[in-house]
């Protein structure tokens, strides 16, 4: 026997956090405009979108997120600045490689930096995707630009 259950508008009991949720929407907004485009985002509207998100960040993030798009920027040009689920990303032949997801977005004790399955980084049977950041040092951006060339492929 089935029974049906009452909801409200109030409540949502779909798996989903609210922040997961405004991820979801802020990725329908981003391909709602890049429709609107004409179906691309050109490195200038995209670059637009990345630090207009920058700029939404705490001090904090935003700083890290400002050289991680600095760095990604000049090591790999070739990659193209665009939001993906809101946060700053960048893609290679319209596939995001890497991504900076800020603490303050998801309220993590550190932002990250990840990258997806496009990433060049493969390395035996396993090899991480995501690297926890709370300061760009001399050293650790050494280790990002390895990364991100790596990355770009």
């Amino acid at each position: 026997m089935i029974m049906a259950t009452k909801t409200t508008g109030t409540a949502k009991n779909d798996g989903f956090s609210a922040d997961e949720r405004a991820a979801m929407k802020a990725h329908a907004d981003e391909l709602k405009a890049q429709r609107s485009r004409g179906g691309s985002t050109s490195k200038t509207d995209g670059e637009a979108d990345v630090l207009a998100k920058i700029a939404e960040m705490n001090d904090v993030d935003r700083a890290l997120a400002t050289r991680f798009h600095d760095i990604v920027s000049e090591t790999a040009p070739e990659l193209t600045p665009r939001t993906w689920y809101g946060m700053p990303a960048y893609a290679k032949n319209g596939k995001v490689v890497c991504h900076f997801k800020n603490a303050a977005k998801f309220k993590t004790r550190y932002a990250t930096i990840g990258f997806s399955d496009q990433a060049a980084l493969d390395d035996g049977d396993i090899w991480p995707t995501e690297y926890a950041i709370t300061k760009i040092t001399p050293a650790t951006e050494k280790k990002i630009i390895e990364l991100v060339r790596r990355a770009a492929g």
